[in-house]
């Protein structure tokens, strides 16, 4: 009942504020300071009526941001008054009718309550290996179907126990509502299996003892299996690369805390605090000299991918085991991580040796998601595990935009759904050159789009008509009537910037620096080297790098050794081409290709000029394992050298109506100082500082001449620490606002959410 002077009022709070605990915390705060009324769920908001004095009802509107659990993301807060009423206390009430927009969160990192009960040898779930509550724990990898329930679950089949039925029910208890509640007497449970036979005894204590015997097991987390094995072995290590075959790409490792990640690599307060983020994600460290690691765990890297435990299976297992894990995803080379039990002994046979297994489906796979330390920033590289389905708002005038499905690229493919100002995009669901991919993307549009019940307007592309995502977002226009609207590659890249970091429909156009691989240009060429001019429905090129061939076409992206020979023979006159680099290839019928333009197309690809420089310096393999592998080699040789005496110049004229920066002096300049025995480190330095100068300058330049407030910098070769320092450090005296990648990857993984953007703002538009 009100009194002494109270007043009523109608609050709603927007924002991820589904599935994380919010009703039972305002229960609690409500109760707290006196408050009358009552929390429910109406659509994708919370709505609470709260009668208290005007003094407590704003402590209260205060705190439901301040104190918000920490799974909440609160967006808005909403108040308007509301009739008296009277009631008894404050109740948690049934949830009004509304669509359901962003009910499911990601799955979270065991929370420090649920770490310390699993270890409490008087808690009824000690060393329980599924234990979780409402601040952690599964929740994307098992939801199948809204509402957010536990008959919506792949928990459904587990039937709780009286303990667990009264903790869910208790408002006051931190597993009120939470849909994976689990205990040993009613919850899922391991096996160990070996040779398709279940092990007796503790499966946990069995599978640790085997790791550190030399096995390569299977292990199933959250959104998939992974593969694991001893990283101190390299016997083990070696064994995996071969049964793998998988000859160099780095291998992701799990540390058991922080004393044994500090033995093993370097690391900054920012990075300490990323990897203990409820995403937990992987993030990329420097390792230290002489750490006690297999050698092959990432050769010619000096970086590893280190991740915390991130379920309680994996702590009680790295606290058995007692020392760093190799845990890559469970798939044959190329072929997408394998997360159904009935997939693991086929699709992994000849690979491992066995499986630490649990009864818990997996509704649907999900990556780890990879960050790392640059710019001063932690950067998404792969969004999955831990982020995805995060919903992001678009910057303010979004709001009116028809619903647009985004299908993104050919590599890192991930999809994006946006709505009513709000933006879904997925985790990364691979690369769709590989026919178990395509399977796997197709699966995964119809999935997102019933799981959040979205009804697009438009479907929106990437103009390259071949590109796998673009024929199937044609074959759905055309099937369900809808617009297809094709978004330039680099284009769709900076508008993914500019709406992370909220640039405005009406606040004017940006400078867009995207250097990238490759994408397709609106002049039907090849571009990746690009300065633009962009708002979010249009783009015009000002500058770009000068186009050099690509013989043999995609051939060329695997094989560095044609980029550097086309950019030394555009670069010298023959006889200064260094003699020996081209041994035993086919270099004569390259230049003839061409010479005669036979399947070699040009472009103005950043990525590929990394490429021919790893080759210059011996860094390359003449065809490579993996995507990025030179480029990631060049980096780390650069960022291991002293500190650059000298930069690299580049020159820059005027052609076709577009500022061209050619890189012919720096490729003199560079096999000269080669020639003349300078360390290969100074070289890769110089290298890295004289890219960085030459494009802020341009882009400093076309900000000055075309009145842009701001410079975006997007695409894959900005994921480079050492280029995106240099730039950041060279345009961030301008005073213009850097829109620079944090959240939604720099890669191609992000091209969707600028899709989704770009489209959205040219439907407003019409």
């Amino acid at each position: 009942m009100q009194e002494n002077g109270a007043k009523a009022e109608r609050i709603v709070v927007r924002g991820l504020v589904q599935g994380v605990g919010f009703r039972p915390f305002v229960w609690r705060l409500a109760r707290r300071l006196g408050i009358e009324g009552d929390v429910s769920n109406v659509g994708d908001a919370v709505l609470i009526r709260a009668a208290a004095p005007p003094e407590v009802l704003g402590a209260f509107a205060a705190a439901l941001t301040e104190e918000a659990p920490p799974l909440a993301r609160v967006e808005a807060v909403e108040r308007a008054p509301l009739p008296a009423f009277h009631g008894e206390g404050f109740a948690i009430a049934a949830s009004a009718p509304g669509t359901v927009s962003a009910g499911v969160v990601p799955d979270i990192a065991t929370c420090p309550a649920c770490r310390t009960e699993i270890r409490d040898p008087a808690a009824r779930r000690h060393r329980y290996a599924f234990t979780n509550c409402t601040d952690c724990g599964p929740r994307f990898s098992i939801v199948e179907g809204l509402p957010y329930d536990r008959a919506t679950t792949t928990m459904r089949g587990f039937r709780l126990c009286p303990d667990c039925q009264g903790e869910y029910e208790d408002p006051a208890d931190r597993r009120f509502h939470a849909q994976p509640i689990a205990c040993p007497a009613c919850g899922p449970r391991l096996t160990l299996e070996i040779g398709g036979t279940p092990a007796s005894g503790d499966p946990l204590a069995e599978a640790a003892e085997r790791l550190k015997a030399g096995a390569i097991l299977a292990i199933k987390g959250i959104g998939g299996f992974h593969i694991a094995c001893d990283a101190t072995n390299e016997t083990a290590v070696a064994e995996l690369r071969r049964r793998k075959h998988r000859p160099t790409k780095p291998l992701a490792l799990m540390v058991r805390d922080r004393a044994m990640l500090e033995e093993l690599c370097a690391m900054e307060p920012a990075e300490w605090e990323a990897l203990c983020r409820p995403s937990a994600p992987i993030l990329l460290l420097r390792r230290h000299e002489g750490a006690m690691l297999a050698p092959s765990l990432a050769p010619g890297n000096a970086r590893l991918g280190v991740m915390l435990p991130y379920t309680p299976l994996h702590h009680l297992l790295m606290e058995a085991v007692g020392r760093p894990l190799v845990l890559t995803s469970a798939n044959r080379s190329g072929e997408p991580q394998i997360y159904r039990d009935a997939e693991v002994r086929e699709g992994l046979a000849g690979i491992i040796d066995g499986v630490l297994t649990h009864d818990r489906p997996i509704a649907r796979r999900l990556d780890d998601s990879v960050a790392r330390l640059a710019a001063g920033a932690v950067r998404v590289m792969r969004r999955g595990r831990g982020l995805a389905p995060a919903p992001r708002a678009l910057p303010p005038g979004f709001a009116p935009a028809p619903a647009v499905l985004a299908l993104g690229g050919e590599l890192k493919s991930a999809i994006c759904l946006s709505t009513a100002g709000r933006a879904l995009l997925s985790h990364h669901l691979g690369d769709l050159d590989e026919l178990a991919t395509q399977d796997a993307f197709e699966t995964a549009i119809a999935d997102y789009t019933a799981l959040f019940d979205h009804r697009p307007a438009a479907i929106a592309v990437d103009l390259h008509p071949d590109y796998r995502a673009s024929r199937l977002g044609a074959a759905l226009a055309a099937a369900r009537g809808l617009p297809l609207i094709g978004v330039q590659h680099h284009h769709a890249h900076i508008a993914a910037a500019m709406a992370e970091h909220g640039w405005t429909v009406d606040a004017g156009p940006v400078i867009g620096l995207a250097l990238d691989g490759l994408g397709l240009g609106e002049d039907g060429t090849a571009w990746g080297a690009e300065i633009l001019l962009c708002d979010y429905t249009q783009s015009r090129r000002l500058a770009r790098l000068t186009p050099i061939a690509l013989a043999g076409g995609d051939v060329a992206s695997r094989e560095p050794w044609r980029v550097l020979l086309a950019h030394l023979d555009a670069a010298l006159p023959p006889e200064d081409v260094p003699t020996g680099l081209f041994d035993g290839l086919p270099a004569a019928t390259v230049r003839a290709m061409i010479a005669r333009g036979i399947n070699a197309p040009p472009a103005s690809s950043a990525g590929r000029l990394f490429d021919a420089m790893a080759a210059l310096l011996g860094l390359a393999p003449h065809r490579l394992s993996f995507e990025g592998e030179a480029a990631l080699a060049l980096e780390a040789l650069a960022a291991g050298a002293p500190p650059a005496e000298g930069v690299y110049a580049f020159d820059v004229v005027a052609r076709q109506g577009l500022a061209e920066i050619d890189p012919a002096p720096m490729w003199r300049a560079a096999v000269a100082d080669l020639r003349a025995g300078q360390p290969p480190a100074a070289i890769a330095a110089r290298f890295h500082a004289g890219v960085a100068r030459v494009f802020a300058r341009a882009a400093l330049t076309a900000a000055a001449e075309q009145g842009a407030g701001a410079i975006a910098l997007s695409g894959g070769v900005m994921q480079n620490a050492v280029l995106l320092g240099h730039l950041v450090a060279r345009l961030a005296p301008s005073g213009l606002a850097l829109l620079v990648p944090a959240e939604v990857p720099a890669n191609d993984g992000g091209l969707a959410f600028g899709q989704a953007a770009v489209a959205a703002a040219r439907l407003m538009q019409r």
